[in-house]
């Protein structure tokens, strides 16, 4: 917590020597790092006290090892926490292949790697009466690590058929605020369909 911590503070320090804004994010936060997650918090917390903004910009909760049920109420019971500092909360949903953070997914089977259109309207449904600020990572065929071409089969088309469903059930346009995660190798095309 104290490493995290103290590099929020030194990005926060360092950033107007050099006149740019900067983001704050920390990352992968599996279920068993959830008080590394409650430690960051109660730092932003305790620097919202002071002066009215949160220490970090976003934290993400990688919790796609667990049943999408469960992974959803986790969220939403830190969204809640969340959202009077208005700090934006990364969400993965699906299973991201590859090895990361000593989750080892390698061996999933391919169709694992899909989220479906289902899938992330169920994230909206549940986080969106709490907060808009949270973003979702979906799976589109996505893998940790560098692959030879034609190894991994991206799908980020699979994206924009997501905003496309939840506008059907929401009348919304494009409610979803995607992390284009894992999708090194994609052409620039399958990003311009991906975003709309």
């Amino acid at each position: 917590i104290l490493g995290a911590v103290c590099g929020a503070h030194y990005v926060r320090q360092v950033a107007p020597a050099y006149g740019i804004p900067v983001f704050v994010h920390s990352d992968h936060c599996a279920k068993k790092l959830l008080p590394w997650f409650d430690g960051m918090l109660e730092s932003d917390e305790a620097f919202f006290a002071k002066h009215g903004e949160p220490l970090f910009s976003s934290h993400m909760l990688d919790l796609s090892e667990e049943p999408d049920a469960e992974n959803i109420e986790i969220c939403a019971k830190y969204l809640k926490r969340m959202a009077p500092m208005k700090l934006i909360l990364e969400m993965e949903i699906g299973i991201t292949g590859g090895v990361e953070d000593g989750v080892d997914n390698s061996g999933v089977s391919k169709e694992k790697l899909y989220s479906t259109p289902e899938d992330v309207f169920a994230v909206y449904q549940g986080l969106q009466p709490i907060s808009e600020r949270f973003m979702i990572a979906a799976a589109f065929g996505n893998v940790h690590g560098v692959y030879k071409a034609g190894n991994v089969k991206l799908r980020p088309e699979l994206l924009e058929e997501f905003q496309n469903y939840a506008a059907e059930k929401t009348g919304i346009s494009k409610p979803y605020f995607f992390v284009f995660h894992g999708g090194s190798g994609s052409e620039k095309h399958e990003i311009a369909t991906a975003l709309g």
